[in-house]
């Protein structure tokens, strides 16, 4: 606690001292081990600034596009999922999402500091913009016949994921290039959408480091 302390006085972050009862109100209770912190979320950069930083990423861009994710646990350990594969960047829409919160934060262990996160107010047309930008974009629908693990994810890929319950919404399925699925095999007819980001992308990884 010391450390955070001085940490915080060499960086002339306001900080002082109460009681747990008082941590206890103000986390709403949730765990928050002796320490909370009042942060003022930046502004995500939108799609202009996504097509930019698209030219500077690798030959060989990783994108994972998330549509309308509703609960801020499922976006925070997607955005877990995203940082251990190494995705370059992550898309979400504005205003169909789920907001970035201290819940988003908490679920992701801290990767959403380190993962580059664009909001977009138009989904569709951001995809068709990575499409002319040589990205081929794949989204993961459990209706779809051709399987995640036939599906060529070695190039520059956008992998999309849609919300759960629903999956995704039409006007996305339209606008990608390829469908796929996730194989079951056992009762259950759909995964936790956190879980299938994290078989998709890993598929991903597994494919290109065999390449």
């Amino acid at each position: 606690m010391q450390d955070l302390l001085n940490k915080l006085d060499a960086q002339k972050i306001n900080h002082s001292s109460t009681d747990k009862n008082t941590l206890d109100k103000l986390a709403k209770a949730e765990l928050h081990h002796g320490v909370l912190a009042e942060v003022t979320q930046p502004a995500f950069p939108g799609q202009d600034k996504l097509i930019e930083n698209i030219k500077h990423y690798s030959i060989n861009p990783l994108i994972l596009i998330l549509d309308s994710i509703q609960d801020p646990r499922n976006l925070g350990a997607c955005l877990r999922s995203a940082n251990a594969a190494g995705v370059d960047c992550v898309v979400v829409n504005k205003d169909r999402s789920a907001p970035i919160n201290a819940l988003v934060h908490k679920t992701s262990a801290g990767t959403i500091n380190q993962t580059n996160i664009f909001q977009v107010t138009n989904l569709a047309r951001t995809i068709r913009e990575l499409q002319k930008n040589g990205i081929w974009v794949i989204g993961l629908d459990g209706l779809s016949s051709n399987s995640l693990y036939q599906a060529n994810l070695r190039g520059p890929t956008a992998l999309v994921m849609g919300s759960e319950g629903k999956g995704l919404r039409k006007l996305i399925k339209t606008n990608c290039d390829e469908l796929v699925s996730i194989p079951m095999m056992g009762n259950v007819e759909s995964l936790n959408v956190s879980v299938a980001t994290g078989i998709a992308l890993f598929e991903s990884r597994r494919q290109r480091q065999t390449n």
